[in-house]
């Protein structure tokens, strides 16, 4: 086999057409939180926690794209050498995550708006929970490439999210908080997060299509997942008003010694 042939391979053109996907999460990762984070690192007020947030939340994206990089140049064995990285930097992640959602309720209260800061928390839950399950599969799903790679990908995917928030928060906001994390102002409707959610499903969309046109099929892990993505984006707007929601965000909101309201 030629190397030309070779170079022009199914696996390898899938593997670079990854890689092209880890490079535009990056961008949304690094865009998405430019205008409220990285180019007013001088003048940024938040609480410490947010920083490693942004910090931990960043480097996923990075990895992604170190690993994705690993794989295309065909450097599987350091690829999996890396995959213990990984698992640690998710579960801090999701540790961070739920501390940061702590702060937000705790700020929304301190601001007179400790119910919405609650509702508006099934955002930022529900997404550590999802990240987290993903995650896990993709662990699970280690010896299968194919669906491995993918549920890395949908996993990272469903955290841009927040960083497509940005440039809403950024737009819509009162320019008077332009200069605070979100976390650091008050919640605005749970509604509010369908829109960028919307925006980053497009980077799975991209990926079904070519599944479709490489394979002839869309794999499961998109087929399952990525409905199972747009529904918990769209199902957080009633959920966060139900009786049963108020008394999860509590009970969390209660690991901290925050009241219950």
């Amino acid at each position: 086999m030629t190397a030309t042939s070779l170079d022009s391979s199914p696996i390898v053109r899938e593997r670079q057409f990854y890689l092209w996907l880890a490079w535009a999460c990056v961008a949304v990762a690094f865009l998405g939180f430019a205008p409220t984070f990285w180019l007013r690192l001088g003048s940024f007020q938040a609480a410490p926690i947010i920083y490693i947030h942004a910090l931990l939340f960043s480097a996923w994206a990075l990895f992604f794209l170190s690993q994705c990089w690993l794989v295309a140049r065909g450097n599987v064995m350091r690829h999996r050498a890396m995959g213990l990285l990984g698992i640690s930097l998710a579960t801090a992640m999701c540790i961070v995550g739920v501390l940061a959602a702590l702060r937000a309720m705790a700020k929304a209260g301190e601001l007179g708006v400790a119910l919405a800061g609650r509702e508006f928390s099934i955002v930022s839950l529900s997404a550590i929970v999802f990240f987290a399950a993903v995650v896990a599969l993709a662990i699970a799903n280690i010896d299968k490439p194919d669906a491995h790679k993918r549920l890395m990908f949908l996993a990272t995917v469903s955290i841009l999210q927040a960083a497509a928030a940005r440039w809403f928060f950024v737009l819509f906001a009162p320019p008077e908080t332009h200069g605070l994390s979100p976390a650091e102002t008050a919640p605005g409707p749970v509604a509010i997060s369908i829109g960028p959610g919307l925006l980053v499903d497009v980077l799975i969309v991209a990926a079904m299509i070519y599944d479709w046109r490489t394979r002839g099929k869309v794999h499961p892990v998109y087929l399952i997942g990525g409905p199972v993505l747009l529904v918990l984006q769209f199902i957080r707007v009633p959920l966060s008003t139900t009786s049963a929601w108020h008394a999860i965000a509590n009970w969390v909101a209660g690991l901290a010694g925050l009241p219950p309201v």
